[in-house]
Order: C-alpha cells, then sequence, then structure tokens
C-alpha cells in the first residue's frame, strides 16, 4: 500500500482509520489518495503497519503497554497524541484533534462490523460533531453522513438512499424517492427509512425542520 498524498491547504477530508473490520483495498487506497492527514487510533496501529501505510497521527489513550519510540522509529515522522479521556471513545477523540487543528470533514474507516456495539456508537456520535466537522463514515457496503435541514444531490436510479433518524425527527419531505414522505417523522426504533431507493436518474432531495437525520448511500 502506497503512501497517501499532501493535498495543499488541507481542502480534502483528513482521513481517520478506527479499528473495526477492515475495508477493501480499494476503497483504502482511494481515500489515502487524497487524504492531507492520516490518523489512527491506537487499537489499529498493528494492522495498519502490516499494510504499509505511512501515518501522519497516532492517538489514544494507549491502556495496552506502549512503546513510543518503536512507532517513531517505524512511522518517522509521526505524531504521537496521548488523549487519556475515559468519558469519549478514542474516534471522538480524533474528531476533536482534527477540530483544534482546523480542519472541516474527515472521512472514516474501519468503523463498521466487528462488535456492534463500537459501530452503533461511532455512526450515531457523529451527531455531536454537525457543526464542527463534516464528517463520513465508509466501508465496502455503504457511506454514512448527517444531512443538513436541506439536502440536494444527483443520484442515478435505484440507488439504495436510508433514512434513519437518532431519536426522532420531524417535517421530512423528500423528493425522487421510491417511497416519499411528506412532512412526516421518523423516530428510531419505531419507524425509520431503511431501503429506500432513488426512483430516477436526477436530483435527490430531502428536508426536514428538527432533528438528527443520518442518510446512509448502501450497496451489496
Amino acid at each position: 500500500m502506497s503512501s497517501h498524498h499532501i493535498v495543499r491547504d488541507d481542502q480534502e477530508p483528513a482521513l481517520i482509520i478506527a479499528n473495526g473490520e477492515a475495508c477493501s483495498s480499494e476503497l483504502l487506497g482511494q481515500l489515502l489518495e487524497w487524504s492531507p492527514l492520516v490518523i489512527v487510533l491506537d487499537s489499529a496501529i498493528e494492522r495498519v503497519l502490516e499494510l504499509g501505510i505511512k501515518v501522519d497521527v497516532l492517538l489514544g489513550d494507549f491502556d495496552r503497554g506502549f512503546d513510543a519510540e518503536y512507532y517513531k522509529e517505524k512511522q518517522y515522522p509521526i505524531e504521537i497524541v496521548f488523549a487519556p479521556n475515559q468519558d469519549k471513545t478514542d474516534l471522538e477523540k480524533a474528531f476533536d484533534f482534527l477540530i483544534e487543528k482546523g480542519h472541516k470533514a474527515a472521512n472514516v474507516i474501519w468503523a463498521t462490523g466487528r462488535r456492534a456495539d463500537h459501530t452503533i456508537t461511532n455512526i450515531t456520535n457523529i451527531v455531536a460533531y454537525r457543526n464542527q466537522l463534516k464528517i463520513v463514515i465508509l466501508d465496502d457496503h455503504s457511506k454514512v453522513f448527517l444531512l443538513q435541514n436541506n439536502f440536494e444531490k444527483w443520484y442515478t436510479a435505484n440507488t439504495i438512499i436510508s433514512l434513519i433518524p437518532i431519536g426522532k425527527v420531524i417535517g421530512i419531505t423528500t423528493h425522487n424517492l421510491f417511497y416519499s414522505l411528506n412532512n412526516e417523522d421518523l423516530t428510531i426504533g419505531y419507524r425509520t427509512g431503511n431501503s429506500n431507493h432513488v426512483s430516477k436518474d436526477g436530483i435527490v432531495t430531502i428536508k426536514h425542520t428538527e432533528g438528527d437525520l443520518l442518510l446512509m448511500e448502501c450497496w451489496d
């Protein structure tokens, strides 16, 4: 696996590698190519090193025994960030680090699969960063991000789109989805917009008045 490119002015999203199920080498390579900064959570560092990926930042609480000099030698230059706060996950700490450094967007991989509690937490915790960081979680079957109140994007027909509310989302109206919503509500555990799809090639619009609504672009 080749090293990532350095993108001028950090216009492209940073890449965070968590410790869930690995994605394909194709997806990983695409993201690395345009990432100005690669952050790896400490629990995943050995898996990442095996792939020959150049790491910029290694972050975590390092609660499993840690030799900083070993990683400095393997990945020079590398920034090692000790983040001991037990009230946040390591992924949240990585988001905080990017915000502090002035980054505006992040792609996240290896954040789904394996332990269900980690998957659910990683996906739902992005709502807390709505106004600070544009976050996209990707794996080989889905792309997940939080919607603003007014969303428009061009899609091909039959693209699978799921609308997943975090809590309750009020006043959802859609256009160009097969199962349309007209000023309706979704509530996690009671009614969600799972496995909808795009009716025809063109713009999909999704509007909602209140709440945190995730969009998942999915493929089998």
